[in-house]
């Protein structure tokens, strides 16, 4: 089944990174670190479903 939480967190990020790397914005702007706290997220949920498929 699709993971849809998953889907549009990576959608977001690579929305957000496209725009960063079109600008060009330094590593401390909003996006950016939205960008990290994106990663942050999906790590977390990747986390939690493997641990309940063991």
């Amino acid at each position: 089944m699709a993971d849809l939480y998953l889907k549009k967190l990576e959608s977001e990020r690579r929305t957000l990174w496209a725009t960063c790397r079109l600008k060009g914005l330094p590593r401390d702007t909003p996006e950016r670190l939205r960008i990290a706290e994106i990663d942050r997220l999906v790590a977390e949920h990747k986390a939690k479903r493997d641990i309940g498929t063991s």
